[in-house]
């Protein structure tokens, strides 16, 4: 793997400080904010400078039980090859449910959702990883993800999880040590016990992210500064591997160019002091790997054997749980399975339907909200006349408007039905202000069947053209 060296993640609202920032290798940009063919002047400028660029997709959903969708597989391989990138990156996760599968009407997420660590879904993801590296110019590598809800029933830890898709794909490994944190704290797994059971030398590259603790639950923000037990982890990968790359992650609340330079240094600082760790030890660090406990990784016969395996070594001897290495009997009723259970997931967390059986109902609550606050948010992004429009009476209203109206469309798509259902419901109470939101509305929404909205809006129109015509 091409050594990147210490990398930050590029957004428009830090790209001059991207740019002035010492020691910046290369830079990551999420892939789905590139218009096609066209690069940010900032981009352009640190590509001639030889920074090395890597799209980042966030939207792809390589974990759902659906196939990956060709515009999508297309989108990131036209930025790769815009971007002249050694590779592309996604995430272990899923994004939408429903649809033809289930015969149900399609769900988004607006955020990644765990997989379930089965072996259906590991059949599944390995399908879907073939056909996207079959779809790309470059070498895939892929995430770990951040989680507040634990699936029940899981079949393997973590690590098994990441180590057999590597075996039965080839892909890389983007390792995301601030989301074995959250993982740590959110559903109780050691972060050393699944660095211990990765294949290290399949790791692409690392990310580090801030975060922060509230009654319990670890959410990572990513606009939060980079806290100690998130490099104590990044520790010790270091002592495991020397990762090609090492990249600073935030995405909200950016702090002057001061404060990234320090975390950068932090981060540095980190690397460097495990590289004379391990330098100073005489080979590689043997570990009695962690006996795996019964309910937490049981294979269909039982609970996975274990054995002593040489972490950080390149190439070192790890089992894989033999119980289930074969394909399922039926692919596709492990796809049809896996559809039904993250359906019934997604339409609980968004939908407002009952928690599937095992799941914890309040953790389902948090990661619900949770949800909602993101689409909030987005949408304010998306469309910032609409808070000013609706003042403080924006957030409130959003919120209950989302728990009956899961998104399907779009953030744009979301705006506008928001704004729609408020003018059915004769809101906001303010006159003027409903004039505002209608006129605003009727501008943006594509040609559709008459709606009361947009009679009002029409209506709303006259009066202002007879007013001041």
């Amino acid at each position: 793997m091409e050594k990147l060296g210490t990398g930050i993640g590029w957004r428009p609202e830090i790209a001059t400080a991207v740019e002035e920032l010492p020691g910046i290798d290369w830079v990551e940009v999420v892939a789905e904010n590139l218009c096609p063919g066209h690069l940010p002047d900032s981009l352009r400028r640190l590509r001639e400078r030889g920074v090395t660029v890597i799209p980042h997709g966030v939207s792809l959903g390589i974990g759902g039980a659906g196939r990956p969708a060709a515009d999508r597989l297309a989108a990131l391989a036209e930025r790769a090859l815009l971007l002249e990138s050694p590779l592309v990156t996604e995430h272990i996760a899923f994004v939408r449910a429903g649809g033809p599968l289930t015969a149900s009407p399609g769900l988004e997420a607006g955020h990644l959702l765990p997989v379930p660590r089965t072996w259906d879904a590991l059949h599944v993801l390995c399908e879907n990883v073939r056909a996207a590296q079959d779809s790309l110019p470059v070498p895939l590598a892929l995430e770990n993800i951040a989680a507040l809800i634990s699936w029940p029933g899981d079949q393997l830890t973590e690590g098994q999880f990441l180590a057999e898709l590597v075996e039965r794909t080839g892909v890389r490994l983007l390792i995301d040590v601030a989301n074995l944190h959250t993982n740590h704290v959110n559903r109780g797994e050691d972060p050393a016990a699944a660095l211990d059971e990765l294949p290290v030398e399949a790791i692409a590259y690392v990310h580090v992210a801030g975060g922060v603790e509230k009654d319990g639950v670890w959410h990572d923000t990513h606009a939060h500064p980079v806290t100690a037990p998130v490099l104590d982890v990044l520790a010790q990968l270091r002592d495991r591997v020397d990762p090609p790359g090492v990249l600073l992650e935030r995405d909200d609340d950016f702090p002057p160019a001061a404060e990234l330079a320090g975390e950068l240094s932090a981060i540095r600082a980190t690397l460097a002091a495990g590289g004379a760790a391990a330098v100073r030890a005489s080979g590689p660090v043997r570990r009695e790997a962690l006996a795996v406990r019964g309910a937490a990784s049981p294979g269909r016969n039982g609970p996975a054997s274990r054995e002593t395996v040489t972490a950080g070594a390149p190439g070192a001897a790890r089992e894989r749980p033999a119980a289930e290495a074969a394909a399922p009997a039926s692919a596709e009723a492990a796809r049809q399975r896996l559809a039904v259970a993250e359906t019934a997931l997604l339409s609980a967390l968004v939908a407002g339907t009952p928690p599937p059986e095992g799941f914890d109902a309040r953790r389902l609550g948090v990661q619900s909200r949770a949800l909602a606050a993101k689409r909030a948010d987005v949408v304010s992004h998306v469309a910032p006349e609409l808070p000013v429009l609706l003042g403080a009476g924006y957030r409130p209203a959003f919120l209950a408007y989302a728990t009956s109206r899961p998104l399907s469309g779009g953030y744009r798509r979301d705006a506008l039905d928001f704004a729609e259902q408020l003018l059915d419901a004769g809101q906001p109470a303010d006159a003027a202000a409903r004039r505002r939101l209608a006129l605003w509305w009727q501008e943006r929404a594509a040609p559709r069947r008459p709606t009361r909205a947009a009679r009002f809006a029409r209506a709303a129109r006259t009066r202002i053209g007879r007013t001041y015509g």
